[in-house]
């Protein structure tokens, strides 16, 4: 395949024109000392309405999302819409739980989930398992930004490693100088992009097509033929469909990224105003996934094997170079924004919950702040690693087992927001249980498109588990669930052994304080009403 030198010059121009905003995101907002994680790893705490709409929005919605969706519902039909219900849910069902959790880091200085689950249940260790597990559940999230990006360089005959090496070397300079500013700052022309190529695209392509009609003709002409997937859902797959968009919901802002755009906000006005707005990017993504039966209709071909360049191969057969380059553009600067909040949510993890607290308890802000810039470059090292190393293939695979692991942390994050109840040795108990569950079921599931025995999706067969059915069901769910019996069985053992719980340093204000509110006068306080309620308690205790 020649270069498309074209589509090759727009797209290198505006990626290298956002990327000198990234280095100028430094004298964004400038405060007088870089040198604190407050403001290189949260900007400041001070973002408002609409730098944080862009900002958690390109963080959640990223250049994967792009290529993949379409991909899926090119491959799966129906089953690839998943990601449209699970993006609106989610919003009213974090809506609560987002703004306790910022209140409650907001008064105590808490950077990570990792510091609540520290302060509220007393525990060190349970920490560590979280910030382990966020690690572990981002580190791929990274590399599938890369995934994204070498997806449209290969559609403009691009081969080779060496030019995502140079982009990620880009990126994690001026991530590492700007902090969270850089991907605030460039969220705003990403977005931008994303939003005028998708509106362009589902008006000109069905023009070119003959119409939607003709569009879903032709999808549904293919899947009655190949028998795989279709139009609507099946008897098979609809439990799974649910499950599937449910738990995701759940786990996207478990994810540390998803928890770091929010810290960043100014208030809980913020926030509330963010969680009201930001399904505007669902109606976004819908249109984003009809790019696969565009791509049906259009008779495109993915590369070789690599389906995640069925959107990249739309657009290159039915636009003129010069737009092609721009949309080529959009997907790369979507990978740039989202790659630098995870790795810098990774970093945040390290140097907080694992280099403070076990390897240098007198570290001073500025020692904390140099850390973190470090290990953020070791997180973008390892993702490019993952795409060097490691077939694309697996590292998307890899993805379903992040989200499989991130949503063990739920139990301690997002329901420790409303009691303290779980006992602290229970909470890791339910951890290791749903976790090994978890990653027991991912290992029965083959991929019969790389004919890999194990570790090929999150749909796992009902039938396993010796019920008559062919219907399948999200893995991620059925192992947070076996999580929450465990915490709660084992925290009554271990309540009636008289097991000490660990000591709370939160205050039942802190889940409801805002900008300059006062902190509580008294340090003694009522336990939250579940944990009274469940214990049958009344009297105070020490928070």
């Amino acid at each position: 395949m020649t270069i498309k030198w074209t589509q090759l010059v727009i797209f290198g121009v505006l990626f290298l024109l956002v990327s000198g905003m990234g280095f100028i995101a430094a004298r964004w907002r400038r405060p007088q000392n870089m040198a604190h994680l407050d403001e290189w790893g949260l900007g400041g705490r001070n973002f408002g309405s609409w730098v944080s709409w862009f900002l958690i929005g390109g963080d959640l919605y990223t250049a994967y999302t792009f290529v993949a969706v379409p991909a899926l519902v090119f491959g799966a039909g129906a089953m690839g819409f998943f990601a449209v219900p699970y993006t609106i849910v989610v919003y009213p069902l974090v809506f609560l739980v987002l703004i306790r959790l910022w209140s409650v880091s907001h008064r105590h200085g808490y950077v990570t989930p990792a510091d609540f689950v520290r302060g509220r249940f007393g525990s060190p260790v349970l920490a560590l398992v979280v910030a382990v597990t966020g690690i572990v559940a981002t580190m791929p999230y990274i590399a599938l930004q890369l995934v994204g990006i070498e997806a449209v360089l290969k559609s403009m005959g691009v081969k080779g490693h060496l030019p995502i090496i140079i982009a990620f070397a880009i990126l994690a300079a001026y991530t590492y100088k700007s902090g969270l500013r850089a991907p605030a700052l460039i969220a705003f022309v990403k977005d931008t992009l994303i939003y005028l190529v998708i509106i362009v695209a589902v008006i000109y392509i069905p023009y070119k097509l003959g119409g939607w009609g003709s569009i879903f003709d032709a999808a549904n002409t293919k899947f009655v033929t190949t028998k795989k997937g279709g139009l609507l859902l099946n008897d098979t797959n609809q439990l799974q469909y649910i499950s599937l968009a449910f738990g995701s919901a759940l786990a996207l802002f478990l994810y540390p990224h998803s928890v770091t755009g929010v810290l960043a906000s100014r208030n809980r006005d913020v926030i509330k105003r963010n969680m009201s707005a930001l399904p505007a990017y669902s109606l976004l993504l819908g249109l984003i996934a009809l790019l696969g039966f565009m791509a049906i209709a259009a008779k495109v071909t993915p590369i070789g094997t690599d389906t995640n360049t069925i959107v990249p191969q739309l657009f290159d057969k039915l636009f003129p170079d010069w737009f092609v380059g721009v949309a080529f553009a959009a997907i790369g600067i979507g990978a740039l924004v989202p790659a630098a909040i995870m790795s810098i949510a990774a970093a945040n993890l390290f140097t907080r919950n694992i280099y403070k607290e076990f390897l240098h308890p007198a570290a001073t802000p500025r020692q904390e702040a140099t850390v973190s810039k470090v290990t953020s470059l070791v997180v973008k090292v390892g993702a490019v690693l993952c795409i060097l190393l490691l077939d694309p293939q697996f590292s998307i695979d890899l993805q379903l087992i992040g989200g499989v692991i991130i949503l063990q942390t739920l139990p301690a994050v997002a329901l420790g927001l409303y009691t303290r109840w779980f006992h602290r040795y229970a909470l890791i108990a339910g951890w290791a249980v749903g976790l090994g569950f978890g990653l027991w079921m991912l290992y029965q599931i083959p991929n019969a498109n790389t004919k890999k025995a194990h570790f090929g999706g999150s749909a796992f067969p009902l039938e396993k588990f010796g019920l008559d059915t062919k219907m399948t069901v999200y893995v991620g769910l059925v192992a947070v669930a076996a999580n929450l019996l465990v915490v709660v069985l084992a925290t009554w053992l271990f309540r009636a052994l008289g097991t000490p719980a660990g000591i709370d340093h939160t205050h039942p204000t802190d889940y409801t304080a805002d900008e300059g509110d006062p902190r509580p006068a008294v340090e003694d306080s009522k336990p939250d009403a579940l944990t009274a309620l469940i214990n049958g308690e009344g009297t105070t205790r020490r928070a």
